[in-house]
């Protein structure tokens, strides 16, 4: 048993002043009472810890790499994507292991206490499959035993180079499985999984329509059924055009005419619909998985949370290329869009909630869904994923409840975070986390490596 004690709460009942948090053995909250705290022991603004829904770990080491156009007269998605290939392709399973383990860090630092990670690297840089085909799910559950993240290891079926049914192309081929043996990669990968806490989930993805045939799509929903099934959708115009010459139908209208789209599904991206699609989605029960700093890196689109949100849509929200992690500045990002978009403000904001609350409470209850996790609220009986805000940083003297939100998410960062838990394990304090001097010196030493070999 533990005990928390926070000057601010924000409970699944609303904000509440001076209280304790009491965490079982099992990492799940056992009680939560009014209670002053003992001398020095108090947290300041203590908030539900959302789920990172979306991560490809390994792009954590090209972040600033790709911001020259070079010959190209126009960069694009398409071009990043090329360049993204050949850098893989120095890529050690070791190399990936101790990546995945600082990007973890960085996200427990960022108020993340879990990542969905969208695991589609698994062969050799020849397209071989390891000895092990679970080989690098290995190193990616290695990573969450080391950072203490809870983890929710999406395996990704990749089978061919577009709708046309191409082959892979160089790389691709590390991605590459029929159904056959990627079922065998999955039940691999499940064991490992099984060796982490028990807050640790397995589910599965298909990576793209482009990228699947029906008859894989199929084989993934067959796999898991109950279980979180994530997949890219509708990122690129030149994605819906694609599937909509091989397909008949866009992207979000071929899915939902061909499987029950329900609240174990997460809608990646999604910045290419129209506004029946944005309907369709957000009555479904499923969860959009949005991330907008990837989103604006790469030029995919702007989402519409606007209609989404009216129509009772659910979102979470994730680092995806991991260029930058801060849960604030995605937060931020997205609202922002939306401003941009309508030239208005508070977009986002409710009648009963501020911009800044609507934000973090539906992030945390979305991403909470879409990786599977009893998490997303602080509440008895779900999993203590909390994050503690420093109500001394300049940005929140004098501020309670959402006005703090709202300071945290518009003029605040990463720095105003103090403490970080993971189902009750105390990951992060004082801003930094337990383990970072290893795990950085790690990295380090990795992309000192990375460089001579490239």
């Amino acid at each position: 048993m533990k005990n928390i004690w926070a000057e601010q709460v924000l409970t699944a009942q609303g904000w509440a002043s001076s209280v304790c948090i009491e965490i079982g053995v099992d990492g799940r909250i056992e009680k939560i009472t009014r209670e002053a705290a003992p001398e020095g022991d108090c947290v300041g603004i203590v908030l539900p810890a959302p789920a990172n829904l979306h991560s490809h770990s390994f792009q954590r080491a090209m972040a600033g790499m790709t911001e020259s156009r070079g010959p190209n007269p126009r960069d694009t998605f398409w071009t990043w994507r090329e360049l993204m290939y050949r850098f893989l392709d120095h890529l050690s399973p070791d190399d990936i292991g101790v990546i995945a383990a600082f990007v973890q860090m960085e996200m427990l630092e960022a108020g993340f206490a879990c990542v969905a990670e969208f695991h589609y690297l698994h062969h050799q840089p020849d397209g071989t499959p390891y000895d092990d085909l679970a080989e690098l799910a290995n190193h990616i559950v290695a990573a969450a035993a080391t950072t203490g993240i809870g983890l929710t290891l999406l395996p990704v079926l990749y089978e061919h180079g577009g709708c046309d049914g191409r082959p892979l192309g160089l790389g691709q081929v590390r991605f590459g499985n029929d159904t056959e043996r990627f079922a065998r990669l999955h039940k691999a990968a499940a064991m490992a999984v099984a060796r982490l806490p028990n807050d640790s989930r397995m589910g599965v993805a298909a990576h793209s329509l482009r990228a699947v045939s029906h008859e894989g799509l199929s084989a993934c929903v067959k796999i898991a059924p109950e279980a979180p099934i994530h997949i890219h959708i509708a990122e690129q115009t030149g994605e819906v055009d694609e599937v909509k010459a091989a397909w008949g139908k866009r992207p979000v209208e071929w899915l939902f005419a061909h499987h029950e789209v329900n609240k174990h599904w997460c809608l990646i991206h999604a910045t290419q619909m129209e506004t029946h699609e944005t309907e369709i989605v957000a009555r479904s029960g499923a969860v959009t998985g949005l991330c907008p700093i990837t989103e604006s890196s790469l030029g995919d689109g702007i989402f519409d949370g606007v209609h989404y949100l009216r129509n009772n849509g659910r979102f979470g929200i994730g680092s995806d290329s991991n260029i930058r992690i801060s849960l604030s500045e995605e937060l931020r990002t997205f609202e922002y869009s939306q401003r941009l978009r309508d030239r208005g403000r508070a977009i986002l904001a409710t009648e009963n909630t501020s911009t800044g609350r609507a934000l973090i409470q539906s992030a945390a209850k979305g991403g909470a869904q879409a990786v599977g996790r009893d998490s997303g609220e602080i509440e008895v009986g779900r999993f203590a994923d909390l994050v503690a805000l420093d109500s001394g940083a300049t940005d929140l003297l004098g501020k309670e409840g959402d006005a703090a939100l709202d300071s945290y998410v518009f003029a605040g960062d990463d720095n105003m975070i103090t403490d970080v838990w993971s189902a009750g394990r105390h990951l992060v304090t004082g801003g930094r986390h337990v383990s970072r001097e290893a795990i950085t010196a790690r990295y380090h030493d990795t992309i000192r490596s990375l460089k001579a070999r490239i």
